[in-house]
């Protein structure tokens, strides 16, 4: 009888995995001496041994300490000096520290840290908000997750609707409306969430992406404020939305009565203005943080003239009260000095030109590399974004992501990169090209791809 083929994890011999895990781990532990010991010293004050729980989600045996970052490289405290195409997981996007953004960073120190009241630069940076991203109405806060929850205040004030509509393997922050997920087909609470108190499914329903039948028959329900989404999944394995499917959400929105709000903390690597700018769409609200400011905590939410009539009416005949959104550092001088900064000196078109096209020799890359190890992956990209997905594609929706993703053999392959020079994202295979990205780093970054994707299918390596 002919022998049945051995289980495989996608395409790859799980011994073989195990193999090659072992030995990147192994190596990685004994080239790291004095972060061992930094961590054993300090670690003890904090839960876990970390300041944040995710510095433990890194596929390494134990985090790297940071010595310093610079341009898109980072060096930790033992000397290595690593490529860096995670960028603070967009955090950086446009490299560590840009020198317009520290020039800033020095100057407003000098005049103070917070204040409560508007700075030039705030009302600056106002007007290069709208001419980059569009005719919005702006306001400000720290956290893409605190504009998300902001934003659908508005959305649920004006509206007088409850309910937001999210796709399935969305991320939009910690915000607690929007930490649903699909179970056979019904709206669940998404799992492993810690110490929820109340019912999430009252507030949220969720469909797949690109399913456009599925957002009809949501809304069609009439109790559907806003959809929130992302113009690109981008927290799962990457999910690019289908011909039309954008221009249909705008369409359904309009036709229930529902707002649509685009969330681009993410697809700002998509070029000058986001993916909204480059595909002209047309949100009622807008969503940005991460890099916006070059780094420092900064997001923004703006709302069309229109939406903004809407609030100011709803506002007028509010009772008097706090609003439950703002937190008072927010819109502090800082943010504004750097944001205008980042926008004036930095996020150029030139450097999305050469974000682009960076990117584009970065996934041409890693796509060779796939086919010459006989692998059934693909790369893809927006933008300046790019990720590795072991699995075939194009993905079409949530659930399709969820499938592709394979933990085991992304930690390995995310280990030996850094075991090889090259830093990427540990929550997915992320990796972004900032403005001083250099052409050599992307090809040793595809070098290193090619070596241990090598390594993981052939056993004849020692």
């Amino acid at each position: 009888m002919p022998m049945s083929p051995r289980p495989t994890v996608a395409g790859l011999d799980p011994a073989r995995i195990e193999t090659v895990r072992a030995r990147e781990a192994a190596r990685f532990t004994a080239a790291r001496p004095r972060t061992q010991a930094a961590l054993q010293a300090g670690a003890a004050p904090w839960l876990n041994g970390v300041p944040m729980h995710w510095m433990r989600d890194w596929p390494s045996p134990f985090p790297l300490v940071v010595a310093e970052a610079k341009g898109a490289r980072l060096t930790d405290i033992d000397g290595h000096v690593l490529d860096d195409f995670c960028l603070g997981d967009t955090g950086s996007m446009f490299g560590h520290a840009p020198p317009a953004v520290a020039r800033a960073i020095r100057a407003q120190a000098g005049r103070g840290l917070t204040y409560m009241l508007p700075s030039e630069a705030a009302l600056k940076a106002g007007a290069l908000m709208t001419e980059r991203f569009g005719p919005f109405l702006w306001q400000v806060t720290l956290s893409a997750t605190d504009a998300n929850r902001h934003a659908l205040r508005i959305a649920r004030a004006i509206t007088g609707r409850r309910r937001v509509l999210v796709f399935n393997g969305c991320y939009h922050g910690t915000l607690e409306d929007t930490m649903v997920e699909l179970s056979n087909g019904r709206t669940v609470p998404r799992q492993g969430l810690v110490g929820q108190g109340f019912d999430l499914t009252e507030g949220a329903v969720c469909v797949e992406f690109n399913d456009l039948d599925a957002v009809e028959a949501a809304l069609a329900q009439g109790d559907v404020a806003a959809i929130l989404t992302e113009p690109v999944m981008t927290n799962s394995c990457m999910v690019l939305p289908e011909p039309g499917f954008l221009e249909g959400l705008r369409a359904l929105a309009d036709r229930h009565g529902a707002l649509l709000i685009i969330d681009e903390t993410h697809t700002q690597s998509s070029g000058l203005g986001g993916y909204t700018r480059v595909h002209g769409l047309k949100p009622d609200l807008f969503v940005i943080g991460k890099c916006v400011a070059g780094g420092m905590p900064t997001a923004l939410w703006g709302m069309t003239e229109a939406v903004a009539a809407r609030f100011r009416a709803y506002d007028a005949a509010r009772a008097p009260g706090h609003s439950g959104m703002g937190t008072t550092l927010a819109g502090n001088p800082m943010q504004f000095a750097c944001l205008a900064a980042t926008l004036e000196e930095v996020a150029t078109e030139a450097a999305f030109a050469r974000m682009d096209a960076g990117a584009q020799r970065l996934v041409d890359g890693l796509s060779r590399a796939i086919a010459a190890a006989g692998l059934p992956w693909h790369a893809i990209r927006v933008g300046a974004r790019v990720e590795f997905i072991c699995a075939p594609g194009p993905l079409r929706n949530g659930t399709e992501a969820a499938e592709a993703h394979h933990p085991v053999v992304e930690s390995v392959v995310h280990l030996g990169l850094l075991n090889r020079g090259c830093l990427i994202a540990p929550f997915h295979n992320m990796m972004l090209v900032s403005p001083v990205t250099t052409r050599r780093q992307i090809d040793r970054l595809v070098a290193a791809f090619t070596d241990i994707v090598t390594d993981l299918k052939d056993d004849s390596r020692a």
